[in-house]
């Protein structure tokens, strides 16, 4: 797949999540709503809904739909039963459990019906526009979602508060790496993992990300939760084995991204967003290797190793660049540079700035 074909995945599962975030919020609103409507606790109304779609149920299994304590749905269910709206019942296989069902009761009904009534009746117009066979793609995708949120529950009610922050894989008989950090975020450290064992290490800070391995590649991905970013801030840490060659990707900006590569050997290096700051410690090249930086920045900094030739290619506008020593005001569109001997030289860095900054550094220690 190309790396454009890449890119419109990318933006087109962006916004498929979003859609399904916003489905997920607007769904609880209507329960809110409809719960102040009627005089009701939201989660009262919720479980009655519940019961209403999968029968009677244990106390338990209730408390593990709905994500809470077994003394907050008993509570609940005390609640329930006192309004005449659902009824106890010893299960008659075990009688150590309780089962819970609705109660038929007609006061109710008429206050609930109306409210979903019109709901169902949208649905109706809405799928009555979708063949069968699309039908049955959706429901297929709707039975495969509520497993997952029924997963989720269970492992964010039993695991842990810090369980799982922390991701690895066995190098086994990887050839070359490659990373593929994609979403908005906090502060992104990459870093040349020198002496670890595995293909990489790597630790997270508040929220954390869905991350895959295959043939090499370590694709980490963070949920789009922009407002995560600002209530709490999300910090990745990557260490990359330094036995095998590297090609980085990094997408979606950052507040901070630090790539501090010494040591390692790489390939390619892309970053591409908007970033408060960007500092790029490049390690010996061990042949051309292509840098390529694009999205808003105040700063950027990319720092070479000592005699090492490189050229920068300035595609964005820049208040101030410094390419090895050589200090330039407000330039850009289309401005090259590059160090002595460049062309005469083996290993070198081909760097590509189409970014608007304040400050871009090029230099080499």
């Amino acid at each position: 797949m190309s790396s454009d074909s890449l890119e419109e995945r990318e933006e087109l599962l962006e916004e498929f999540v979003r859609e399904v975030r916003q489905f997920n919020g607007l769904s609880a609103s209507f329960f809110r709503a409809a719960a102040a409507r009627i005089g009701m606790n939201v989660t009262d109304l919720q479980v009655t809904d519940m019961l209403d779609m999968t029968g009677p149920a244990t106390a338990g299994h209730l408390a593990e739909l709905m994500g809470l304590t077994t003394g907050a749905v008993t509570g609940m269910i005390d609640r329930l039963e006192k309004a005449r709206l659902v009824s106890r019942e010893r299960d008659p296989e075990d009688g150590r459990r309780v089962i819970v069902r609705l109660t038929p009761n007609e006061d109710a009904l008429r206050e609930t019906g109306p409210v979903f009534d019109s709901i169902g009746r949208g649905w109706d117009q809405i799928t009555s526009g979708y063949t069968d066979e699309q039908l049955a793609f959706l429901l297929e995708f709707l039975k495969e979602s509520n497993a997952l949120s029924r997963q989720e529950i269970a492992r964010l009610r039993e695991a842990p508060g810090d369980a799982d922050k922390a991701f690895s894989a066995p190098l086994e008989g990887v050839q070359s790496g490659r990373l593929v950090f994609s979403s908005a975020m906090s502060q992104v450290v990459v870093r040349a993992g020198r002496g670890i064992t595995d293909l990489y290490q790597a630790s997270f800070e508040g929220t954390l990300p869905k991350v895959q391995v295959e043939d090499g590649t370590v694709t980490i991905r963070y949920p789009q939760r922009m407002w995560l970013v600002t209530k709490g801030q999300r910090v990745a840490e990557i260490a990359l084995n330094t036995a095998v060659p590297w090609r980085i990707e990094i997408r979606g900006g950052a507040s901070s991204v630090s790539a501090e590569l010494g040591g390692l050997d790489l390939l390619e290096l892309e970053v591409k967003g908007g970033m408060s700051s960007l500092r790029v410690e490049l390690p010996e090249p061990s042949g051309v290797v292509p840098v390529r930086i694009s999205g808003a920045a105040s700063e950027i900094i990319v720092r070479r190793p000592a005699g090492v030739a490189a050229r920068a290619h300035l595609k964005g506008w820049v208040s101030e660049f410094i390419f090895d020593g050589q200090v330039y005001s407000a330039v850009g569109n289309d401005m090259r540079l590059q160090s002595p001997g460049y062309e005469a030289a083996g290993p070198r860095y081909e760097i590509e700035v189409a970014s608007s900054a304040s400050m871009v550094i090029i230099s080499s220690d």
